[in-house]
């Protein structure tokens, strides 16, 4: 994610005014593109890949390109999601599953069932720091994707809040360096990372939660896992770099 992250900055600054043209913006970005999109697709990981799209569609989307090719892109995403979907017929077990969890509450429907009663057995002040109880073999996943649930059950909706309130900060500041970027690749990269961090966030929660189907991606600078905390320090230490020496804030 990092590495493309860097790659499209480079490409989108050398692009200049002509990411507006189809030719010489449209189409080189899909191209682009494509070649994630069979990597991750062999790999099975979608929300991966639904990361690494999201946060080049952001990328492609600031640095001037047109309107119709907006829609372009969202079509495409769309019918890419409808086709990895099909081709799947666990992911679309996956997708059945998030519009009726209780269908079949004890195999397929039984990750995001635990999660809820989880966030449920929370209520608002939580059953206290350590006290969990759906991780303990109930919960799949309770230290890396599903450790948003425990923070909610073991501290409660007000206090989980301050989570999200943390993540939009990061986003908040992330953003508000890109904006004081005094040249494109500066400002592509801190956008970009800032924005795979929120989308990861976001995709990561809103699993949990069922607000969109369930996928497996770690809660950035939260999960358990020294390679996702590693490259997410990696990630944060050069936009602070790149506010510090360029910018001295």
């Amino acid at each position: 994610k990092l590495s493309f992250i860097l790659y499209l900055s480079a490409w989108l600054e050398k692009t200049g005014p002509k990411i507006k043209d189809f030719r010489s913006g449209f189409l080189p970005f899909v191209l682009l593109l494509i070649p994630v999109i069979v990597a991750m697709s062999y790999q099975r990981d979608i929300g991966t890949l639904a990361i690494i799209v999201l946060t080049a569609g952001a990328m492609f989307f600031v640095s001037g390109t047109s309107y119709p090719q907006i829609g372009l892109g969202l079509l495409g995403g769309g019918l890419l999601f409808l086709l990895l979907t099909a081709i799947e017929p666990y992911r679309w077990q996956r997708l059945m599953t998030f519009f009726n969890p209780q269908a079949d509450p004890l195999v397929s429907g039984y990750h995001i069932t635990q999660s809820l009663l989880a966030i449920g057995s929370g209520g608002l002040w939580g059953r206290g720091f350590g006290q969990s109880l759906q991780k303990y073999l109930y919960l799949p996943e309770p230290h890396t994707d599903s450790i948003f649930a425990i923070i909610v059950e073991e501290l409660g909706f007000f206090r989980a809040t301050v989570v999200l309130v943390l993540i939009g900060a990061l986003a908040y500041r992330g953003y508000q360096i890109a904006g004081r970027a005094g040249d494109g690749f500066a400002r592509m990269t801190v956008f970009g990372i800032t924005s795979w961090l929120l989308f990861q966030s976001f995709i990561n929660i809103a699993a949990i939660l069922g607000l969109i189907p369930l996928t497996g991606v770690p809660l950035p600078l939260i999960s358990y896992g020294g390679t996702s905390l590693i490259m997410s320090l990696f990630a944060i230490g050069i936009v602070l770099n790149i506010s510090r020496h360029r910018y001295g804030t």
